[in-house]
């Protein structure tokens, strides 16, 4: 059914992965400051916008920024060697509490709603996720499946179907245990119409490369896997043009007024994997010999010892994400649909990979937040440049952020400030379609909001110190470290541990 602009019901729309959702630090926190959320605050009247909250517990399955917090609360600015053990049990149990009540544990988590919310957005979700993953196979998933940890073994696999099913079926109720993203955007455009889809998949066809560090491309009979299933880490392009073009199809149906679709990041941007190189002299083409945990330090990295990509292989993911990108402009042209220039905003803001050049300037209006506040107030220059970058966050003496700004502590997702600058491009592409924002960006709570880069754990000022703790912990057997403390914390301790 099509639906006028002035019939439309529904204003914004959204089917997407992790960065719609809001994932930061490890975890979903702060739904109401993903960018759709930012946008969403542009309207006035402001329109309905529901997403599901995850604020309890500090969010699902684990925001590093609070662990880190509750950690120098416990222990000070840094943790002693003779302290590892006592913080891996506070590391323990706050995972547990975290866990035990996502899952319903502590109290009912169903909601009494029987329309979609406007946000149908899940981390972890790629493309063909959208129309397969439902609150049933999720549900059916989490018990008869081992569960595994993910993202260098440290977040349980179970915490991304948990997710999937308080979004995908909030009341829990059998009648909407099959609704997928694209069944609850189908109800929204029957409810009413919609004006604005944003349709933010893709991501994860890849990411898995840099977070497995492994490149294990898709065969034919992978497209349709369910999710807690899949062995590859990358989908060929001609994989990725075929999900797409399916994806297409689906949002052709959905008869939206205007569709937004992103082109993707370089995957080898984010600091999640740290490119190594004693000499960056011998860098090529801007990228380095080796690229390893963020962890890792030059002077430490062996290649015989640590995973790793090589120079070639980040190469290779990146042209292979210009392929994905042209597909996606392609699809987009066909279809009529507004491309959100992405990838190149994210690309010309990578200070490191360009010998510490920018070639994308910051919104002037970031700048100016920034100066208003004490605490970042030094992250502008005094040439009025703001010097937020894509490295891992650092502290200097002062407790005070120096470096890093725009990606969050799991080193992949950004921060607040982050998802504010993906939200400018997503206003400035939308106002050039013809959605009319009757308010300016608010720089000022964005960078209010954001914790991390105003007021950072001071226990990060030993980043390294912190970096390894996490890393020694981030295995599959701190989960049990309760049955058997002595033998895990000589395992803990054990220098062959040491990464």
């Amino acid at each position: 059914m099509f639906w006028n602009k002035k019939e439309s019901k529904h204003k914004l729309v959204v089917i997407g992965d992790s960065l719609s959702q809001g994932f930061n630090n490890g975890g979903v926190y702060r739904t109401d400051m993903n960018f759709p959320s930012m946008l969403h605050k542009c309207f006035d009247p402001k329109p309905d916008f529901d997403q599901p909250s995850f604020t309890a517990q500090a969010g699902i399955p684990l925001n590093i920024e609070v662990l880190v917090r509750g950690l120098s609360e416990e222990f000070g600015d840094e943790i002693d060697w003779k302290e590892f053990l006592p913080a891996a049990k506070h590391m323990v149990s706050t995972l547990k509490r975290i866990k035990k009540y996502w899952e319903g544990g502590y109290k009912d988590l169903s909601v009494d709603r029987t329309l979609p919310y406007h946000n149908q957005s899940i981390w972890g979700f790629n493309i063909s996720d959208s129309w397969i993953v439902n609150e049933e196979n999720s549900r059916n998933h989490i018990a008869n499946n081992r569960e595994q940890f993910t993202v260098f073994n440290m977040l349980p696999e179970h915490a991304k179907f948990t997710t999937a099913r308080l979004v995908l079926n909030p009341s829990l109720k059998k009648e909407y245990q099959k609704r997928t993203q694209f069944d609850n955007a189908k109800v929204l455009e029957e409810d009413g119409g919609i004006e604005n889809l944003v349709v933010c998949l893709g991501h994860n066809n890849m990411i898995a490369t840099v977070t497995d560090l492994k490149l294990i491309w898709t065969e034919d009979d992978d497209l349709e896997v369910f999710p807690g299933q899949r062995t590859h880490t990358i989908y060929r392009p001609e994989h990725f043009e075929q999900q797409y073009r399916k994806m297409a199809e689906k949002v052709s149906e959905l008869g939206a007024q205007r569709v937004f679709v992103p082109t993707l990041p370089y995957v080898t941007i984010p600091p999640v994997m740290r490119g190594v190189n004693s000499d960056l002299s011998s860098k090529r083409l801007g990228y380095f010999d080796y690229y390893t945990r963020f962890w890792i330090w030059d002077e430490d990295f062996h290649p015989d010892k640590h995973p790793h990509l090589t120079k070639d292989e980040a190469i290779q993911l990146d042209l292979t994400i210009d392929e994905y990108n042209a597909i996606i402009k392609k699809v987009a042209g066909e279809y009529g649909w507004n491309v959100v220039p992405m990838a190149k905003n994210v690309a010309g803001m990578a200070r490191r990979r360009l010998g510490g050049e920018l070639v994308r300037d910051f919104p002037k209006g970031l700048a100016d937040a920034l100066k208003k506040q004490e605490s970042t107030a030094h992250l502008v220059d005094e040439d009025g440049d703001v010097t937020l970058s894509t490295d891992f966050i650092r502290l200097n003496d002062e407790g005070k952020l120096y470096k890093g700004g725009i990606f969050s502590l799991d080193g992949l997702h950004p921060t607040t400030i982050g998802y504010g600058l993906m939200a400018n491009v997503y206003l400035k592409t939308m106002a050039r379609a013809g959605v009319k924002f009757q308010h300016g960006f608010d720089w000022d709570a964005v960078v209010r909001e954001d914790s991390l880069v105003s007021d950072p754990p001071l226990m990060l000022a030993e980043l390294r110190t912190v970096l390894r703790f996490l890393a020694m912990n981030q295995q599959e057997r701190v989960f049990s470290i309760s049955k058997n403390i002595l033998s895990q914390a000589m395992e803990l301790l054990s220098p062959r541990r040491q990464p």
